[in-house]
């Protein structure tokens, strides 16, 4: 396993021309496209209470016990987020509305309209990696960057840079509750999302604080939800931002490439894979969302029997994170890569 992105991309006329998704579909085995009920439910039964213990050991434990809890349930939470994942796939269970309860039900803790990330979840993977398309995490491109005005650049460059890990903050309050920018009956099942959560915190934040105050607040939902919300800023970083990995407009888009190529497989500590279900195993998912979480391992496998020498892998790490934040900025029209805010104020 490299511990570092690899420093060439696949890119040839002949490959972008010849490669197409249902072949590396078809290379994959028939059973990672099998749901297994049992796995299904012992996933979401071990990850609830896998929170639960998290949370009683937030009751007793002294106060310097308490940051590492916080980092348990966080990412447990996060767990409840990729089963909610599963579920706007379809992966979780074979009946849609089994689908849909489960994922609001997972979701209601972290105040997330199910609905609304669903929709907007899989309009990124029909456009992954695809200029002006895409929405998780496309670089501006300079034009947009510099009529931005000082206050628009200063947040994007935070966002951009070391306080990355608080853009899934952003993009779930900015997105997520604005169930106007839908059309139809979407529209209809996104405020239906919006106003289940809004009206769970509504009821649950006043009660929780009456009871136990703020301080109870501050510790048993906040404090593990900015964590949640690390991992998924990490998560969703990593998974399609490397300096090599090219923003194409569409009309050079290739979607096998976008798929296979633009995508990164990351290693994570074991706990936090066992926590978050394997979601960084992220290749295979891109092939195919209908691969259940509980495959996406024997998925990676044959691909790297297939596609070894190409595909993306590497292991998560802070100098990982410092390399992304300061090279991973701005788009750069040149050759559809990225430039660094260093670069680009150069280059003027």
């Amino acid at each position: 396993m490299t511990s570092t992105i690899p420093a060439t991309i696949p890119n040839s006329d002949a490959t972008t021309d010849s490669l197409h998704l249902r072949d590396i579909l078809r290379s994959l085995p028939r059973e990672v496209f099998t749901k297994n009920r049992r796995k299904a439910w012992l996933t979401a039964l071990i990850n609830v209470l896998m929170v639960g213990l998290g949370y009683w050991g937030l009751a007793i434990a002294p106060w310097f016990l308490l940051p590492p809890l916080w980092i348990f349930i966080g990412t447990g939470l996060t767990g409840f987020f990729v089963i909610g994942h599963d579920c706007g796939h379809r992966s979780f269970a074979n009946r849609r509305w089994v689908n849909d309860l489960v994922g609001h039900l997972f979701m209601l803790p972290l105040i997330y309209p199910f609905h609304s990330w669903r929709i907007l979840h899989n309009y990124h993977h029909a456009h992954t990696n695809k200029l002006n398309e895409d929405n998780a995490w496309e670089p501006f491109q300079p034009e947009f960057y510099n009529s931005l005005g000082s206050l628009g650049q200063w947040g994007y460059r935070l966002l951009r840079g070391r306080f990355w890990w608080v853009a899934s903050i952003v993009h779930w309050g900015v997105m997520h509750f604005n169930w106007w920018q839908f059309k139809g009956k979407d529209r209809q099942k996104v405020k239906l999302s919006a106003i289940v959560v809004l009206g769970f915190a509504s009821v649950a934040f006043p009660l929780l604080i009456a009871t136990i105050g703020i301080w109870g607040f501050v510790k048993f939902w906040l404090l593990p939800w900015l964590v949640y919300h690390f991992w998924m800023s990490t998560f969703t970083l990593v998974h399609h931002t490397a300096p090599e990995i090219p923003f194409t407009p569409a009309d050079e888009w290739n979607q096998a490439q976008a798929q296979l190529f633009g995508t990164v497989h990351c290693d994570y500590p074991r706990w936090v894979e066992f926590l978050c279900h394997d979601i960084n195993v992220h290749i295979p998912h891109h092939i195919s969302t209908a691969i259940p979480s509980y495959n996406l391992r024997l998925a990676h496998r044959s691909i790297q029997q297939n596609w070894g020498d190409s595909i993306r892998e590497c292991r998560f790490s802070w100098s990982l994170m410092k390399q992304i934040t300061a090279e991973c900025h701005l788009y750069n029209p040149e050759d559809s890569y990225y430039q660094s805010f260093k670069d680009y104020h150069i280059g003027r």
